[in-house]
């Protein structure tokens, strides 16, 4: 592999390349103990020391995940092989004084968790998110890079990434920085199916335990997923490898993650392609997405991701929560699921803001800024915001609620698919200079700009976002789905309710795990988590299930007596006002009984069943 190197340090850089060129070599020597060895040569620094680092956040993520806890053994030799002394500046820096010269720098990187965020690594495959495994130096950002990947030996293995090809098929480029940290890899067996959609070439790489035929027929839903895709924007992006790869690792020991990157994105469960089906096409379909939300209209604040820090911004609620709600809107256009199970998962996004009580506590854009706590985040102490609305579904609310605003506004001659096609000339087409780079990113000045051109009212933009984005208004989902002949109703009208926390048995009665949430029954009657139901309505409660069966004989508007044991141990009588369950459920108006007006029927027809049928 060693000649492989020297081909490719050889080759003359892509236009985009500038300067010297840092060199990756990837090999596996122990993949039983979940481990690889990284052979990084880096160029002298013009100044100073070699400040060398590892990432603490990855694209995608906007939480702080401090990958060189998983690095050990690290050493740096001079061009002569003189070994170089390694001083731990932080964390998750070393320094190299004054090298004078080229330094190369080889280290192992430890990693067992499948999923998009970190590394994977055994004898049977390496799943390599590169800020995960990747040292990299100040100063060098703009560089380009070559990787080159070694297997295990007698390893029959392959490579599925969207970083440039190199010389052979082990042999890989990379810009900067910024394009090599948004490339992940998946190197074992693979099982690649190829497709090509408007002149695009789309390829799905799968590592896993289904048949050839499952995959076959799954690979077939991914395409008409892609062409949907398509169909909102018009066109599918360029990509800069020519090609756009799924990289697909569907194996009993993975995470149900999904992450997107530029040119590709990962996606990672435990369920299998017969057992999962719906579920994985969902996730295709919210990654894919994100080929050009997120990917290539992208948020200022996110341009250019910071590496060394949690990447915060108030804008998820589009990049992420519109995603959402097109992830669902697409599989019911692409006829891969049924009515009722979109019109499930639509009605959960409405009620999402309308039975939380968080929303009057943080708008959309302070749920987007939270996700730098939330997102993969691990806090140890307890926190205040567990129940709160995340981004994805207050985003996808917005969308539902804006795209059914300007249908029924324009008499469905415009549509959140209008929205985002404008944001995607603006700011998503003029693409970049180079790979990694968006030369056009948005603000929340721009979101709004974009909404004023296509509805031609600035008026309406202004008030949208200040009332529902910035501000803490709901709107009015049952008005804006019977305009489609939908109805948003109670789905478990009667049932007595107290809220939703989970329970277990205590050392005394029945133990709240979790905090109840503001304005449920069991937070207005004063408890909160660790507390213990001793007694309800005067029977003893021991079990979850003593305490729920109590619960089941009440009627919404009693009252039940409590005697509640708090963490001092000291016990007081509480009184529990029984609710209805709030639970909501999204249906026609024809499993009602109830027939669509002419307008509801072509609304609801342009709507989910796509705008051109």
């Amino acid at each position: 592999m060693i000649s492989a190197l020297l081909v490719v340090v050889a080759l003359a850089p892509r236009p985009w390349a500038t300067g010297e060129t840092v060199h990756y070599r990837i090999t596996f020597p122990e993949p039983e103990h979940h481990a690889l060895r990284v052979e990084a040569t880096f160029p002298a620094p013009e100044n100073g020391p070699l400040e060398l680092r590892m990432s603490r956040s990855s694209p995608g993520r906007y939480a702080l995940h401090d990958f060189a806890k998983n690095v050990y053994g690290m050493r740096a030799f001079d061009a002569q092989g003189r070994e170089l002394a390694l001083e731990r500046a932080d964390p998750h820096g070393w320094r190299v004084a004054g090298p004078g010269g080229t330094v190369r720098v080889v280290y192992n990187v430890f990693g067992d968790r499948l999923d998009g965020t970190y590394l994977a690594v055994d004898t049977t495959h390496a799943h390599i998110n590169m800020p995960a495994v990747i040292l990299w130096a100040r100063g060098l950002a703009e560089r380009p890079s070559t990787i080159v990947f070694e297997p295990p030996r007698d390893a029959n293995w392959a490579v599925a990434t969207q970083l440039l090809p190199g010389a052979g098929p082990f042999a890989f480029t990379a810009p900067n920085l910024q394009y090599l940290m948004d490339s992940p890899v998946e190197f074992g067996p693979l099982t690649i199916r190829t497709f090509t959609v408007n002149g695009r070439t789309i390829r799905f790489a799968a590592h896993h335990t289904g048949t050839s035929d499952e995959l076959d027929n799954f690979v077939k839903d991914v395409k008409k997923i892609v062409r949907e895709h398509g169909r909102i924007f018009g066109e599918l992006p360029d990509f800069e490898p020519r090609h756009y790869t799924f990289l697909a690792d569907y194996l009993p020991y993975a995470q149900w993650d999904g992450m997107e990157h530029r040119n590709s994105t990962v996606l990672t469960s435990s369920g299998t392609i017969a057992s999962n089906r719906t579920q994985l096409l969902e996730t295709v379909s919210h990654e894919f997405f994100h080929a050009w939300n997120v990917e290539r209209i992208r948020p200022r604040s996110l341009e250019p991701f910071d590496l060394d820090t949690a990447n915060m911004s108030g804008e998820l609620w589009l990049a992420e929560g519109f995603t959402q709600y097109y992830g669902h809107l697409v599989l019911q256009r692409a006829g891969l699921t049924d009515l009722p199970t979109t019109l499930s998962a639509l009605g959960e996004l409405a009620a999402s803001v309308m039975l939380r009580t968080s929303r009057e506590v943080r708008s959309a854009e302070e749920v987007s800024r939270m996700a730098s706590f939330t997102d993969g985040g691990s806090p140890i102490d307890r926190t205040h915001w567990s129940s709160a609305v995340s981004y994805y579904q207050v985003g996808g609310a917005l969308a539902l609620a804006l795209d059914l605003s300007l249908r029924g506004g324009s008499g469905g001659e415009i549509t959140l698919d209008d929205y985002m096609r404008a944001m995607w000339r603006t700011h998503g087409r003029p693409g970049g200079s180079r790979p990694g780079v968006v030369d056009r990113p948005y603000t929340m000045a721009d979101a709004e700009a974009r909404l004023a051109e296509v509805v031609s009212d600035a008026a309406f933009a202004r008030d949208f976002f200040a009332r529902f984005i910035q501000g803490h208004e709901i709107a009015d989902y049952e008005r804006l789905l019977q305009s489609a002949g939908l109805v948003l109703r109670k789905g478990r009208p009667a049932e007595p309710w107290v809220g939703a926390v989970a329970l277990a048995t205590g050392g005394r009665g029945v133990r709240l795990e979790g905090a109840p949430e503001a304005g449920t029954p069991l937070y207005d009657a004063g408890l909160d988590r660790d507390d213990e139901i001793l007694e309800a309505g005067g029977t003893r409660t021991e079990t979850p299930d003593q305490f729920q069966e109590i619960l089941r004989r009440q009627q919404p508007g009693s009252t039940l007596e409590l005697m509640v044991a708090g963490r001092s141990g000291a016990s007081r009588t509480l009184r529990l006002r029984i609710g209805e369950n709030p639970i909501l459920e999204l249906v026609t108006v024809e499993s009602t009984g109830g027939a669509p007006t002419r307008s509801e029927t072509a609304l609801r027809r342009s709507w989910l069943g796509g705008r051109d049928r």
